[in-house]
This record gives C-alpha cells, sequence and structure tokens, in this order.
C-alpha cells in the first residue's frame, strides 16, 4: 500500500524545526493527547448502564472494554507508524474526523454488533491520535527541548486517563451514556480547528518505502535499537506494578470496613494528577543529561511507593501518599524512557513510540491478571508484596542495563 495519505512524493518530516516550540503549542498537544486517550476510557464507568441497555450479562459485558483494548493494540502495529511515513498534519486531521465518526456511531449504537465495532474503533483511533501526537510533537522540537516536550505531552495523557472516568460518570448521570460519546465527539470537533492552525509544519522529503516495508522495519528496528529493547522492559515492568496496584485496589475498598462506591474508588485516582504535573520535570532533567539519574531516582520512587500502600488497613492518608508517590515514579519513568528512545532514531519516532507502548500493553495486561490471583490467595499484603518485587526486579534490570544509552547522550549520564 503506497502512502495515499501524503502528497505526490510520500513525504516523510525531516526533523529539524528552526525555531523552539512556543508554549502554546506544547500545552496544545498535552490538551489533544489528553482528550484523545480519554475516548478509550470512557466506557469503563458505564458498564452496568451498557449491559442494562443492550441486554449484555455482566459476565460479557467486558467485551466493551476488550475490544477497545484489541483496536488500541491494532493501532500501535498498523497506524501509528504512519507517521513515519506520510505527513503528520494531514494524517492527525484525517485520524481526528474518523474518530469522531467513531464516537457518534458508539452514540448512535442500537446493537451489539454496532457498539462493539463502534468501541473498537474508538480504541484504533483514540490510541493512533495520542501517540501520534506525541510522536508528532516530539519531531517538531529541538534536541534541547524533546524531553520537555515529552514530558508536558504525557501528563496531558494521564490527566486525560485519570479525567476521563470521571467525566463519563458525571455526563452519563445528566445525559445518559450516548450523552457521554456525543460531549466527546464535541470535544474533538472544538480541538481541531485549533491543532490545523497550530500544528507545525514540518519540512518532508521524499521517501520510496512503502507500508508493508514500514511495518517490516519495525521488526528490525526492534532487533537493532538496545535502548528500545532495555526502556521497552523497564516499560513493561513499570506498568505490570500500576496494574498490580490499580486493578487490585477495588477489591479492599469495595469490602467491609470501607464498603466504598466506584465513585469514591475511582476518585482515589485523581490524587495522582500531582505525581503525573511533578513528573512532567522528568523529562527537563533528560535533556539536560540526567537521565539515568532521572530512572534511578523514578524507580526509587516506585519501590518506596509500596510501603506507605501496604499501611492501607491502618490508615487512608497512607494509601494517598503511596498513590503519590507510585505515580510520580511511574510516570517520571514513562517519561524518561521515552526521552531516550526518541534520540535513537529522529526519522522512525512515530515506529519507536508504537513499538514501546506494545510494552507497556505486555506489561499491563500481565499486571491485571497476576493482581487479583494474588489477592484470592494473600490479600492486599501480598498485592504490596508482588508491587515491591516488580519493582525490585525494575530497580534491578536498570542496574544491570545503566550502560546502554544513545549514541548522542551527554556525557553527565555516564558517571553513574
Amino acid at each position: 500500500m503506497k502512502a495515499s495519505l501524503a502528497s505526490s512524493t510520500s513525504p516523510t518530516e525531516n526533523n529539524r524545526p528552526l525555531s523552539s516550540m512556543p508554549r502554546g503549542v506544547i500545552l496544545l498537544f498535552a490538551i489533544a493527547s489528553g482528550a484523545s486517550v480519554a475516548n478509550v476510557y470512557y466506557a469503563q464507568p458505564l458498564l452496568d448502564i451498557l449491559a442494562r441497555n443492550f441486554s449484555i450479562s455482566h459476565a460479557a459485558i467486558g467485551g466493551v472494554v476488550t475490544a477497545t483494548q484489541i483496536g488500541c493494540a491494532l493501532a500501535l502495529v498498523f497506524l501509528v507508524p504512519l507517521g513515519d511515513l506520510v505527513n503528520r498534519r494531514r494524517l492527525m486531521a484525517i485520524q481526528l474526523l474518523a474518530l469522531v465518526s467513531a464516537l457518534l456511531v458508539v452514540a448512535f449504537a442500537h446493537s451489539v454488533v454496532v457498539l462493539l465495532a463502534g468501541m473498537l474503533a474508538v480504541g484504533l483511533l483514540g490510541t493512533a491520535m495520542t501517540q501520534g501526537l506525541i510522536a508528532y510533537a516530539v519531531s517538531a522540537a529541538l534536541p534541547h527541548e524533546q524531553g520537555h516536550v515529552v514530558g508536558t505531552a504525557q501528563s496531558g495523557v494521564f490527566i486525560g486517563l485519570l479525567l476521563a472516568r470521571v467525566f463519563s460518570g458525571g455526563i452519563s448521570d445528566i445525559a445518559g451514556w450516548r450523552g457521554v460519546y456525543f460531549c466527546a465527539a464535541i470535544i474533538m470537533l472544538m480541538i481541531a480547528l485549533p491543532l490545523w492552525k497550530q500544528l507545525p509544519h514540518l519540512k518532508v522529503q521524499p521517501v520510496s518505502m512503502r507500508y508493508p516495508q514500514l511495518l517490516a522495519s519495525m521488526l528490525k528496528l526492534l532487533h537493532q535499537e538496545k535502548v528500545l529493547q532495555v526502556r521497552g522492559v523497564l516499560a513493561l515492568l513499570m506498568f505490570a506494578a500500576f496494574n498490580i496496584f490499580w486493578s487490585a485496589l477495588v477489591l479492599p475498598l469495595s469490602e467491609p470496613p470501607y464498603n466504598f462506591s466506584h465513585t469514591i474508588i475511582g476518585s482515589f485516582g485523581l490524587v495522582g494528577v500531582v505525581g503525573a504535573l511533578a513528573a512532567a520535570r522528568a523529562g527537563q532533567w533528560a535533556d539536560r543529561g540526567y537521565a539515568q539519574r532521572t530512572s534511578l531516582a523514578a524507580l526509587v520512587i516506585l519501590l518506596i511507593a509500596w510501603a506507605p500502600l501496604s499501611l492501607m488497613a491502618y490508615s487512608l492518608w497512607a494509601l494517598v501518599i503511596g498513590i503519590v508517590l507510585l505515580d510520580l515514579g511511574g510516570q517520571a519513568l514513562h517519561v524518561t524512557n521515552q526521552s531516550m528512545i526518541f534520540r535513537t532514531r529522529s526519522e522512525a519516532h512515530s515506529r519507536l513510540v508504537g513499538l514501546y507502548m506494545l510494552f507497556y500493553a505486555i506489561g499491563s495486561g500481565l499486571g491485571a491478571i497476576s493482581t487479583t490471583a494474588t489477592y484470592a490467595y494473600a490479600g492486599w499484603l501480598g498485592v504490596c508484596a508482588l508491587g515491591a518485587g516488580v519493582s525490585l526486579l525494575a530497580l534491578l534490570f536498570w542496574w544491570m542495563t545503566r550502560h546502554i544509552l544513545p549514541k548522542n547522550t551527554d556525557e553527565k549520564d555516564n558517571n553513574i
């Protein structure tokens, strides 16, 4: 398949912008990324309503989330890499309009088949937009500010993810579950015009690579780029630890003595905004040549977080402190990982982020699967021990691979 979205020469961006990116444009990238990823998570608080509305059993309603996650995985492999082959600005416009259409399909759905197809499309296009915007932002940034841009955009993603459930629950109480997706479509349309006007015009050059070759090159990248391999494994372990916590949290908090509602349990996630905002500075530290020091600090914080988390039975304030530390350490590592892999191949930012996020998806799945079984056999302390063990494994893996750095890394990182 030839890159038909591109101009007649199938351009790819030459990532050499002439001036620093304005703060307003960086903020726009963050807002657009956050709004895009939120679409993927709107359905989670609505599963009970969807089950009643479509006469789906509670055992089968999880298929809605499964369809969305399948769309996410397909996007990382088949859509996100397109940013290295075609004009990114035009690609973002087409994907945004397609995402609006997918949201409207869900909003108007009156059969299970249409609902699942719409959810798959929302996962596909929401993920493609989110990761595509991050790759776009990095490609438009100067080398000395790439970490800062990644950190800001990634903070937008994390905040969008956290606020999605709150937005979805609140709008559904007022306008029903269909109103959630109508509002989501309107939000994306409101973002469309500023994006089209403000997204940087990157220089393009002719390329001869075709779409099948683009996909095949991803395996070559994964084989050749040691930094991607190392940072991918760190992402896998870190997101496994994340999901060990978040997937199990509902279990003790919904039982005596707490008996919290799902709304209250979900609100604990908002505490993570503090950590996400603080972690945005990790990109700036990486820009200054301290990526490895930042990685070490992030991994130590991630490990320490499990101490207060394990004290939840004695104090909910300990739980709050643990959540802040967990999100701070995890997001700082996530931003640093992306800052480092983007320094390896300037012509392959979209493929690199797609491959990196596949590690994330695998880690998230492994964490979710392992934590419920652990809770059944060993309770909350067992969950915390599992999370701490995975976090310690990540720290040890970093220590053994700390010498693997991008070729153009500042020498300050070689002193550890």
